[in-house]
């Protein structure tokens, strides 16, 4: 495929996500790119996309390894361009959270393309707000699959305010774990925040995982909700992951089929500061040349990144199963308010990745 690269979308320390344009078809695309030798998770990312085709699952489009202008091998993920940006971006668009009928309408289609993909044995493993695009029909769209993965694998990934109890303590992930995320993404569509708030601005953030996974504890349910709503979330939010709805299941209960489908107000894309959107991926870095002054705070940026990892690593110590015994990966900037980083800590034979303060 023969594309002409655009704008930077999002860039961070290993990938820059851009907008481009195919030359055969006209179509804007949203092109994920790293230097070939950082380039794992965006090669699992792309065989995984390629293997899915939903309405509710963002496209794939190609991928491919190409030398740039500069001598530098990519490789290159190229993927449907959602122009209206994340569900996090339709929140703060609609004063910081969204109205239940709007927030009925894309939990649907969240449970749509968790149906579709757990049907074909894969698990998202990070649903939250700013993983989920609006494309151009304005219809809500699963992306970021860098954390996917086949059900079953011992890999436990994600972001600790949307972990499931299980994946807090590092024993399992699956489909049941995204049920949980479909909860707590609920209440961030509804309050403009994550679950487990007022205990993230307070506390450490591994005692936030400790919370999640040990105190027994269910997120809060928002009171601006329905009853309807409510007990849509208690059956999300079954601390045992086998007691918890299915997406079909959850697709029957009446906070959803009792309201008909309402028609998206869509205005112009929304351009966000931060890489959100199907760009919301693992360590984004320019392959393109920057200024000596951008190079310079980033290299800053890393600098304090690592130190903040090298910390983090004795702190998982104190948790059981989510003790560090390996290396560190390195932060992608996707959350919202407050200096959150997100991590990816290799452990006995387990991978954890979270948002972290």
């Amino acid at each position: 495929m023969e594309w002409t690269r655009g704008r930077i979308l999002g860039r961070g320390s290993t990938a820059t996500v851009c907008s481009a344009m195919c030359h055969n078809s006209n179509e804007i695309l949203a092109v994920k790119s790293s230097e070939i030798h950082r380039s794992e998770f965006l090669q699992r990312e792309a065989k995984i996309l390629s293997s899915l085709n939903s309405p509710y699952v963002i496209g794939y489009r190609g991928s491919e390894t190409k030398i740039e202008s500069n001598g530098v091998v990519t490789y290159n993920l190229l993927m449907e361009y959602a122009p209206y940006g994340t569900l996090t971006d339709a929140a703060k668009k609609n004063g910081g959270r969204l109205e239940e009928a709007m927030i009925v309408k894309y939990t649907r289609e969240i449970l749509r393309g968790l149906e579709y993909i757990h049907s074909k044995g894969i698990a998202h493993c990070d649903v939250k707000g700013s993983n989920v695009v609006v494309a151009e029909k304005g219809e809500a769209k699963l992306a970021d699959f860098g954390c996917a993965k086949r059900v079953g694998s011992e890999a436990v990934t994600g972001t600790p305010a949307f972990m499931a109890p299980e994946v807090a303590r590092g024993e399992k992930q699956g489909s049941e774990s995204d049920i949980w995320a479909v909860g707590c993404t609920v209440i961030e569509m509804a309050t403009g925040s994550p679950p487990w708030t007022e205990a993230s601005s307070r506390e450490d953030p591994v005692s936030v995982l400790y919370r999640v996974g040990y105190s027994g504890e269910t997120p809060e349910l928002p009171c601006l909700l329905t009853e309807e709503a409510k007990d849509f979330l208690k059956m999300c939010f079954k601390r045992e992951a086998k007691e918890r709805w299915t997406a079909t299941q959850l697709l029957n209960h009446p906070f959803l089929i009792s309201k008909p489908d309402i028609e998206p107000v869509l205005g112009s894309g929304l351009v966000s500061s931060s890489p959100t959107s199907v760009t919301d991926q693992t360590f984004w870095r320019s392959v393109e040349d920057e200024i000596v002054e951008e190079e310079a705070v980033d290299l800053q940026d890393e600098s304090r990144n690592l130190d903040r990892l090298n910390l983090l690593a004795c702190y998982l110590e104190r948790i059981g199963r989510l003790r560090c015994v390996g290396g560190l990966d390195g932060p992608r900037w996707d959350m919202e308010g407050g200096d959150w980083i997100t991590v990816r800590v290799s452990c006995e034979g387990t991978m954890i990745s979270g948002s972290l303060t």
